[in-house]
């Protein structure tokens, strides 16, 4: 079999990398993504050469190249077109399942032996396109069938990461899961526990958001997979609903909003989920805030208070498509006046002058964001009322 024409393979820059390398393929997201007739978003090469060599070959012909993982083998090559991945060919010496030792070999085979699945073994030549398949990858491929290299059992204990990619890449690609590897997940899902949280929390939000993320989220729950670390994942509904409702706003899936979807409905659970996956701060308050009950107030007062993003969050979990699409195409104005405007009508700097625009804002968000002459109307009412209170 042939690899199909792609834009991605007609990149000048990279034609000279190849060339630069001499013995080098292509290997597993390049080529099965273009196979399947996805966008290839990395592209990764994998030669014989040791990785001393391809820095020397690279360094030759002006290509920077950054050791970025040079003791598993892989430089990256940094090309105008985008950087890629050039890594040694290589196989286990030993695992504990969250790392791997290797050895540097020349054995096509054997690079692809500790591969994960067999549609990401799956080698092109760069220059005839011919494709290279040690373990039946096309015909899964083809099946949109997910399946271990080797026993799934062995595989999973090597990197324990592989039972959360499994689910991931049935969630993108698959179609059924092969039945020894579903078995082999489920047998072992206590194995979780070992990762660091961040390993877990990466792969957990790239497949909330695949394509078929609600059936895939419901047979992990359905299997016990999240019990080990995330044990407040306990049904499928909230998830179901809000793929439903972004589909109906044409809003697009957020890893985030389907994290708080599967939560109960409580800042508190979602404050300590987010902390054990250790997401970053941003992530954390925004999940938190999908966490809260719905306020009281129009879908552009909440815009305006808690911002596009988390607006589009709450309305969407709380089933106001209708409301999240409004918000997802309404510009959020400023408060058209300042601290000074209210000193100018005889306000003294200070507390009084905040409490007043505070009551100003208040009521331009309850009005619906009037314009700026109903804005003077309601400063001046505003400092009317503070030079009245008793001093």
């Amino acid at each position: 079999m042939i690899l199909p024409p792609a834009e991605w393979r007609k990149r000048p820059d990279l034609s000279e990398l190849v060339d630069t390398l001499g013995d080098a393929r292509f290997v597993g997201g390049s080529v099965r993504d273009t196979l399947l007739g996805f966008p290839v978003a990395d592209i990764d090469l994998a030669t014989p050469l040791s990785p001393t060599a391809v820095m020397d070959r690279l360094k030759a012909v002006g290509i920077r190249a950054v050791p970025t993982g040079i003791e598993h083998g892989t430089v990256t090559a940094v090309l105008d077109s985008g950087p890629v991945e050039v890594t040694t060919l290589r196989h286990d010496v030993s695992t504990d399942g969250r790392r791997a030792k290797v050895a540097f070999t020349d054995d096509w085979p054997a690079d692809a032996a500790r591969r994960d699945f067999t549609i990401n073994a799956l080698y092109a030549d760069p220059k005839s396109g011919e494709i290279f398949d040690y373990f039946s990858g096309l015909e899964d491929l083809d099946a949109r069938r997910i399946r271990f290299i080797g026993d799934p059992l062995q595989r999973i204990a090597e990197d324990h990461l592989r039972i959360l990619r499994f689910f991931r890449f049935l969630a993108r690609f698959g179609d059924v899961p092969d039945r020894q590897g579903l078995d082999a997940c489920t047998a072992r899902a206590k194995d979780l526990m070992a990762l660091s949280r961040e390993r877990i929390a990466d792969e957990l939000l790239k497949l909330l958001v695949a394509q078929d993320a609600v059936r895939v989220t419901g047979l992990m729950i359905e299997r016990g997979i999240f019990l080990p670390v995330l044990p407040e994942i306990a049904s499928v509904d909230g998830l179901a609903k809000l793929s439903a409702a972004e589909q109906s706003a044409a809003i697009a899936p957020d890893p985030i909003r389907r994290l708080s979807a599967l939560l109960p409905r409580d800042a508190a659970t979602a404050d300590q989920v987010g902390a054990r996956l250790k997401l970053s701060n941003a992530q954390r308050k925004r999940l938190i805030a999908a966490g809260s009950p719905l306020p009281q107030a129009s879908p552009e007062a909440l815009a305006y208070r808690f911002g596009q993003q988390t607006a589009t969050d709450l309305l969407l979990l709380s089933d106001r498509t209708v409301d999240a699409r409004l918000v997802r195409d309404w510009a959020v104005p400023r408060l058209p006046i300042g601290g000074g405007a209210l000193v100018a009508r005889g306000l003294a700097k200070g507390p009084d002058v905040a409490r007043a625009l505070r009551a100003v804002e208040d009521r331009w968000i309850a009005e619906g964001f009037p314009d700026v002459a109903r804005v003077n109307t309601l400063a001046d009412e505003a400092v009317a009322q503070v030079l009245r209170e008793p001093r």
